[in-house]
């Protein structure tokens, strides 16, 4: 039996100018894991000054990229930040005390977006952002599938969902709207090679129908009207992001 309670796992691709920031609120953890993916840059140097556990490699497929890392870790307990993510020290204190005074599997956390300096924490969801996720898993219960951008989970039988944390990860998104641009455009060409490969990209009218309802979700119910122009913004895209998908997949080619 392994002593390493928490394993706190982190992936990055050439993130030389936030990493550091990102891995000083780790030391929570009884170690740490970070897995380099085709890294050009710095990350490899900044990584090795907080730990040992480093891995380097290539990978063109996202859960193939965070499973690899999951299998990493040693710990009972996995925590799975990203590099634009930060754990405050309420955040690290409170998932200490979830592991060693509950018995689920696994717990969401609840996250704070920033735009630049600025939070926006209404509206996030529907394939663009996140408002949660399922971060703190037991090892061996949670499964990335098989996809670039979004993939979907995966968990074993029996698994069972503990209560969200009450304190927040902090998540820099985007710098600011031209950097939501860029996003969306990434995310939907990614999406759109998965949906050429899976031979079933769907069709327009779905896309469109699937445009207002996710922008509905996220502007009305997620209420991300109480951001002004940003909540609008984030509607937006989540709405446009199936539909750009779907074009992409239909009228490019994967080059």
């Amino acid at each position: 039996m392994t002593d390493i309670q928490i394993s706190a796992l982190i992936s990055v691709h050439n993130e030389e100018a936030q990493l550091a920031d990102c891995l000083e609120g780790l030391n929570f953890a009884d170690e740490i894991v970070v897995l380099l993916d085709k890294c050009t840059d710095a990350s490899g140097d900044i990584a090795r000054k907080f730990t040992k556990h480093v891995i380097e490699g290539s990978w063109s497929i996202e859960g193939d990229r965070r499973n690899a890392g999951i299998e990493a870790c040693r710990g009972k307990w996995i925590f799975e930040i990203d590099a634009d993510e930060r754990a405050s020290i309420e955040l690290g204190q409170e998932i200490i005390k979830v592991i060693t005074e509950n018995d689920f599997d696994w717990h969401e956390i609840l996250v704070d977006n920033y735009i630049g300096d600025r939070l926006i924490r209404w509206g996030w969801g529907a394939s663009y952002g996140k408002a949660a996720y399922p971060g703190l898993f037991k090892r061996g219960v949670k499964v990335w599938g098989n996809a670039r951008v979004h993939p979907p989970l995966f968990w074993s039988k029996g698994a069972v969902k503990g209560p969200k944390l009450t304190n927040r990860i902090r998540h820099y998104v985007d710098r600011d709207i031209s950097d939501m641009i860029c996003r969306l455009d990434s995310y939907s060409t990614a999406r759109a090679i998965d949906l050429r490969q899976s031979g079933h990209i769907g069709s327009m009218s779905n896309n469109l129908r699937r445009f207002f309802s996710r922008f509905f979700k996220c502007y009305i119910l997620r209420k991300g009207y109480r951001e002004g122009g940003y909540g609008f913004l984030v509607a937006l895209f989540a709405g446009l992001f199936p539909i750009l998908s779907y074009l992409k997949a239909k009228l490019e080619d994967d080059n």
